[in-house]
């Protein structure tokens, strides 16, 4: 009999809690995909016994109930007639159901994302930077020449317009205008304003709504005149909420007036709320940990320099650091402290432990990819400038991160023992020779920074094997090893490999065999091969699923890798059509293995049988 689509579609949403407890539906070629809000009120059993649900289970914040090929598609239709939802995407799907993830978790993520795509950008103009100054201290008069100047320049763009960098990455991750959010990045850099990097000379306020009401030293409605250079969680803050914004307007002005409406209050309103809400308040942060930072490292024996040391490159990630300045431009005019930077040395051992940390893990993965990312970030971070060690490789990591943190806590422990300063400010690590006072004992400081950080991440830290590079596969002849026996004819492994039993297969649904008798292969290669001469019944638009029927009468599902459908087709190829007549060994598919590594799920490909009654005795070769 028939599953009647209408019905399922209708008991499956009566078990799920309500209209309030479902953020977005998509499906996938056997799947219907549920971002839940709250999963206890689910009734997980009712749905379990809901006719033509063969299976129910949770991944990845998601609630994934198999319905099968050919089946799920016209359930799907019918579930968004009675939820009285939209269709959604697999995207939409992964992002509501990372938003149920703990908050610091996605915290790190958003900034991963945000930051990995700029992470070139990044990199060079750390590298020139670093370079320049060397080459500015180090050569007599070179600093007054046209070169210098020239290279100065291209050097510092990127940091000199980083916010509008980030702005553009933190639209696009939360879904907004990257042209708005490139207006909102430039706005906080623009010329009217003071540059950020010299706020401790003052700056002008302008009160918009007068001196009438104000918190202690604030006025309601008060704008500093003040950039945001070097800054990164004011700018990601204020593109989320431009996001939001946008987004809501987009959902309530008529079609007729949003393009006019929408960028024009989305905007203004956002500025608004930048400048007198999001910046002043970072600001007040900022003072915060600026008056603990001179507090801590005049802590004796050396406490306070080992906790700020530590302290330093989370106030990187926060986008305080570059406000240090005032710290150092005071301690250079204190008599207190020989006229000596000592803060120095902590920043200075704070960086070369990141470029530790980093540099251990470039040399330690297994990943070529990694290593070209952790190599050159390392560079940077030892001639100072951390951004891309940080935000690239040892944070996204994080326990690179942390063991740097705790280098960089014993090397500014020894520069304070050792009464190590600087004579300027601005330069730490490689270049900090040029400024250090003791250059011996300030070399030391960096080989325990750095040394402490290396040994502790290429000792203690372990990359998942999934992200090692694999070698290139030989083009190989299609197999010919049967995978599963039935009384109406034999399945041929479709890719070459290794067979492995369903219960290896690394998917709840897949490795119970669900929908029917199942077998896994390890494939050693990108090719799929029709296991059999047959008609194809179903080719998933993304190209990672396809469904055969043999001339024998034997029903197969060919899925390539666990949860590939999110990879929208990305590294996969078709090259048949539902209703070809195929022959056994003709090439249904490909697949770039690295590329579902990259993407984080497993190649294993699934070979099912999806009409066990039909075909008799079954027999499997795994």
């Amino acid at each position: 009999m028939a599953l009647d689509y209408a019905k399922c579609a209708a008991e499956i949403w009566a078990t799920l809690g309500g209209k309030d407890n479902v953020a977005t539906a998509a499906h996938c070629a056997t799947r219907l995909r549920l971002a839940i809000v709250d999963i206890d009120k689910v009734d997980l059993k009712a749905l379990e016994n809901v006719e033509g649900v063969q299976g129910v289970f949770s991944s990845n914040g998601q609630l994934q109930a198999i319905i099968g090929t050919g089946t799920v598609n016209h359930v799907y239709d019918e579930f968004l007639k009675v939820s009285g939802l939209t269709a959604a995407t697999k995207d939409d799907v992964k992002a509501a159901a990372a938003a149920s993830q703990p908050l610091p978790k996605r915290m790190v993520k958003t900034l991963g994302d945000v930051f990995v795509p700029i992470l070139p950008a990044i990199v060079a103009s750390g590298l020139m930077m670093g370079i320049v100054e060397a080459l500015g201290k180090a050569i007599p008069g070179f600093a007054a020449t046209p070169w210098y100047q020239f290279l100065d320049m291209a050097a510092n763009t990127a940091f000199a317009y980083l916010p509008v960098i980030v702005a553009v990455s933190a639209a696009r991750v939360f879904g907004g205008n990257i042209f708005l959010g490139a207006v909102m990045g430039l706005m906080m850099i623009h010329s009217n304003l003071t540059n950020g990097w010299n706020a401790a000379n003052g700056y002008k306020v302008w009160y918009m709504l007068g001196k009438g009401i104000h918190f202690g030293n604030y006025y309601l409605g008060q704008i500093n005149v003040l950039g945001y250079q070097g800054h990164v969680i004011p700018v990601i803050i204020a593109i989320w909420v431009m996001c939001k914004l946008e987004k809501w307007l987009h959902d309530h002005v008529p079609a007729v007036l949003d393009l006019f409406i929408t960028p024009l209050t989305t905007v203004i309103l956002t500025a608004l709320l930048t400048f007198m809400a999001i910046g002043p308040i970072f600001s007040t942060l900022e003072t915060y940990v600026l008056t603990g930072a001179k507090w801590l490292i005049t802590v004796g024996y050396g406490v306070g320099a080992a906790a700020m040391g530590a302290i330093y490159p989370v106030t990187v990630v926060m986008g305080l650091h570059h406000m240090y300045n005032v710290i150092e431009a005071g301690l250079l005019a204190s008599k207190d402290f020989g006229n000596l930077n000592i803060w120095m040395p902590i920043a200075s051992a704070a960086n070369f432990a990141q470029f530790g940390a980093c540099l251990a893990v470039g040399v330690k993965t297994k990943s070529s990819k990694r290593r070209a990312i952790a190599v050159p970030s390392s560079l940077s971070a030892a001639l100072g400038i951390t951004e891309p060690a940080i935000f690239g490789v040892n944070l996204r990591l994080m326990k690179p991160f942390v063991f740097g943190m705790i280098g960089g806590a014993a090397g500014a422990l020894v520069g304070e023992w050792m009464g190590l300063g600087a004579t300027a400010y601005g330069v730490t690590g490689i270049p900090g020779f040029l400024t250090i006072n003791k250059p011996i004992q300030y070399c030391i400081l960096l080989a325990v920074a750095g040394g402490i950080a290396f040994a502790l991440t290429f000792t203690l830290w372990h990359e998942d094997p999934d992200d090692w590079d694999k070698p290139a596969a030989e083009e190989l002849p299609a197999p010919t090893t049967v995978a599963i026996k039935t009384e109406k004819g034999d399945v041929v492994q479709p890719v070459n490999g290794t067979i492995v039993p369903a219960s290896k297969i690394p998917d709840p649904m897949f490795a119970a065999e669900t929908m029917g008798p199942s077998v896994g292969i390890e494939p050693v290669d990108g090719n799929v091969y029709a296991p059999f001469d047959g008609t194809v019944q179903m080719v998933f638009p993304t190209n990672h699923a396809v469904g055969l029927l043999s001339d024998d009468g034997v029903e197969v599902l060919i899925h390539v890798g666990v949860d590939t459908v999110n990879m929208e087709g990305e590294g996969f190829a078709g090259f048949v059509t539902q209703g070809d007549k195929v022959t056994k060994g003709q090439k249904l598919l490909t697949f770039d293995r690295s590329a579902i590594k990259d993407a984080g799920y497993s190649d294993t490909v699934v070979l099912i049988v999806t009409n066990k009654d039909a075909v008799g005795k079954i027999d499997k070769a795994a």
